[in-house]
């Protein structure tokens, strides 16, 4: 069953470490490798899976392009590097993909770009149109950017908030050990646990430090990972991505440590939205909208008759029928300002009510939730 759940899940986030990447005696990126990557992430797309790459090693490669001594680098030399690096990563991966008919876009990401709301959304709905178009997003933290005081710190984490951004169903973290042991796996008596049900204090007792100096995270980022990840419904498996087609290995039963969900993506982000968020708001809705919510359709403008409170686009609102009554709650897509313009006018009409291209849905049917 867990070799399975990669062969079968329909969104699929993969994690490559910097030591994976490049080459740690001359820093030079490691294109058999890649090469070996891609090909897997293809032939998985090529049956209609859909693949998400978070990448580490920009600042890898940008530290040897600009001569940087060995060691660790000031905060502002990590940005230069990164800078530098970025360019040379994302060719490498456009190249590659392009030579399997698959387009490579890259998307450069904060902490704030996942926990402030608007910026979730927005990141959000470039990734499922890029997706939706077929194209393969290469995903990194914007370490041209960040500080020491916002940044994820190791992609280990970041891979795990995208995850659960797109509601994916599966996450893999391809490192150099081949999953969870109890206890460092150079010591006697270190058991492997291939599978992970609940994390407990015992289970994070058994992580240890980052082993490599280009790498920042370690088995206890993954732990955290692994929390973001099954909470959000996704599956999450750390493996070994040494060997050349380390999917395809893990694929075929090769041993790694798969950290289990006990919800479904769409389930855990329903729970999420109905009991986890404050609502700002109300939007009053007619009939015809209440039936319509009831068939799992979008709620749209037209059906809106009154907004009610102040907020954001992003922020959680109730929904009531003519009656008051609370039928549904869920992420809106425009201001309360926006909302109270467009109530009660078709769709179409958006752009010239607001003077810009809008989304169609007011709540789109992913980000609702009917109350039972």
């Amino acid at each position: 069953m867990t070799i399975a759940r990669l062969a079968n899940a329909q969104r699929v986030v993969v994690k490559i470490g910097s030591a994976l990447l490049t080459d740690a005696q001359t820093g030079k990126l490691n294109r058999p490798w890649l090469q070996a990557f891609v090909e897997d992430v293809a032939a998985m797309r090529a049956r209609g899976q859909e693949m998400l790459i978070v990448s580490s090693g920009a600042i890898a490669l940008g530290r040897r392009a600009l001569k940087l001594p060995a060691g660790k680098l000031k905060l502002e030399e990590s940005q230069a590097a990164a800078a530098v690096g970025q360019i040379s990563l994302a060719q490498a991966f456009q190249e590659i993909l392009s030579t399997h008919g698959r387009s490579c876009a890259q998307i450069l990401l904060t902490l704030d770009d996942t926990e402030e709301r608007r910026r979730y959304l927005n990141a959000r709905s470039t990734l499922n149109t890029l997706l939706k178009f077929g194209a393969v997003p290469v995903i990194n933290e914007n370490d041209t950017v960040a500080t020491s005081e916002i940044r994820y710190g190791d992609n280990d984490r970041l891979a795990a908030r995208v995850a659960s951004m797109i509601s994916a169903d599966c996450l893999v973290l391809l490192s150099d050990i081949d999953g969870l042991y109890t206890a460092p796996p150079s010591q006697p008596g270190a058991t492997h646990i291939a599978e992970v049900a609940e994390i407990t204090p015992e289970i994070e007792a058994m992580a240890g430090d980052a082993a490599s100096e280009m790498s920042r995270g370690g088995m206890k980022t993954k732990i955290s990972a692994a929390k973001i990840a099954v909470e959000s419904g996704c599956h999450m498996a750390i493996g070994n991505g040494r060997t050349l087609h380390p999917l395809r290995a893990l694929e075929e039963g090769a041993r790694c440590t798969w950290f289990t969900a006990r919800h479904t993506p769409v389930a855990a982000r329903k729970r999420w939205i109905s009991g986890g968020l404050k609502t700002l708001g109300t939007l009053i809705i007619d009939d015809g909208a209440v039936r319509a919510l009831g068939q799992g359709r979008s709620l749209l403008p037209a059906g809106v008759t009154g907004v009610e409170g102040s907020f954001e686009r992003g922020d959680a609102v109730a929904v009531r029928d003519a009656q008051g009554h609370e039928i549904a709650r869920g992420l809106v897509t425009y201001s309360s300002d926006d909302a109270a313009r467009l109530k009660g006018h078709n769709s179409s009409e958006i752009e010239t009510l607001l003077g810009f291209s809008g989304r169609a849905e007011m709540i789109h049917r992913d980000d609702l939730v009917l109350k039972s």
